[in-house]
């Protein structure tokens, strides 16, 4: 099991990555959060299915956990299920000393920490992750859930006691969930290091090569999180450098609410959000980077780049409402070379010229 350090201006918690981890999980609930009055369990509906049973027997020897479960994917971040959540922690005795385990994808781990940061004004909790995905949102302590008006608009900063991950888990992902989590890592890549970027071109030419080799998925995820984490460290709450993780994360989240929060998974969004911000970037600032090349490679993995009959028109509505919109202008991450990102408000004429270029030199 291998160990990573996130440290940021209000806490400091370990990272543990390895096949079989969670046979750990005593032991370092022991270590990490020390004495708790009782845990809480959320997961949702797929991931209790294939390893609640795994995670609740080495939990044995720490008392009966309670369980919540919550429906699967982006569904699960609404007002309803959240409060079922905090409903269900007052009828199970949770109090201040409790710990939440968040035990599932992103989703989940935005939900179930939203939870902890908000029950009896803050309480502990793990993250526990199954999908790739999660190895951008379990770090770094975003916990939010949706509005009906845009994504994540409700949340808080609220940093876990530690992340376990155990590789093992991400054996059952479907290949959409493999491309969601994949499109992280190669966004952590465009923004941070070139070399990053080569070696998840060469050693991953399609999407089950994720899980065929337990070593490149390691790597995969540890240097991904590493990105994240060197870039958390120095701005925690989105004041600066952080907004660089949200690399096509202005039109993808876009696409997702407009598409319906579900629809399309998060990653498959922030795909295209990418390709388009990479479009823009090579347009202004000459890039020596190939548009078409990228294009091919995550065709080959699957992924579908054209936001199938949304116009520019209705993206725009949400674009603006953005967290990083200034006065109504979409403000974007783009790339002055491949890992050197920086922020730039962008106009809608130019933004709708670029979006009808792109979507009809792609197909």
């Amino acid at each position: 099991m291998e160990k990573l350090q996130i440290l940021t201006e209000s806490k400091k918690y370990p990272v543990f990555i390895g096949e079989d981890s969670i046979q750990s999980i005593s032991e370092l609930l022991k270590d990490n959060v020390g004495a708790y009055s009782k845990l809480l369990i959320i997961t949702d509906e797929t991931v209790a299915s294939l390893h609640l049973e795994v995670l609740q027997s080495y939990l044995k020897e720490n008392g009966q956990a309670a369980v919540h479960i919550v429906p699967a994917g982006e569904s699960c971040k609404t007002f309803k299920v959240y409060e079922d959540c905090l409903s269900f922690a007052i009828q199970e005795g949770l109090d201040r000393k409790s710990v939440i385990i968040a035990f599932g994808g992103g989703a989940v781990g935005d939900l179930a920490g939203f939870v902890a940061a908000s029950f009896m004004r803050g309480i502990r909790f793990v993250q526990v992750p199954t999908t790739i995905l999660a190895h951008d949102s379990a770090v770094g302590g975003k916990v939010a859930i949706n509005h009906p008006l845009g994504k994540n608009m409700v949340g808080a900063f609220h940093q876990p006691e530690f992340v376990l991950y155990d590789i093992q888990f991400l054996q059952t992902l479907p290949a959409k969930e493999l491309r969601s989590g994949f499109a992280e890592a190669i966004k952590h890549a465009l923004i941070s290091d070139i070399s990053f970027y080569e070696y998840l071109k060469e050693n991953i030419t399609e999407i089950n090569d994720l899980i065929r080799n337990q070593d490149v998925l390691i790597y995969i995820l540890k240097k991904g999180i590493q990105v994240k984490a060197d870039i958390v460290e120095k701005d925690e709450k989105e004041a600066g450098v952080r907004a660089f993780l949200n690399f096509g994360h202005t039109l993808g989240h876009a696409i997702e609410a407009e598409a319906g929060y579900g629809t399309i998974t998060h990653g498959e969004a922030v795909m295209i959000g990418m390709v388009f911000a990479l479009k823009i970037s090579i347009e202004t600032y000459d890039i020596p980077f190939s548009l078409v090349d990228f294009i091919s490679w995550i065709r080959v993995l699957g992924y579908q780049i054209e936001p199938t009959q949304v116009s520019f028109e209705q993206l725009w509505q949400w674009m603006v409402r953005d967290k990083k919109a200034v006065q109504n202008n979409p403000v974007f991450v783009l790339l002055k070379e491949i890992g050197e990102p920086e922020l730039v408000k962008l106009d809608k004429t130019y933004l709708q010229k670029v979006y009808h270029e792109l979507f009809s030199l792609s197909n």
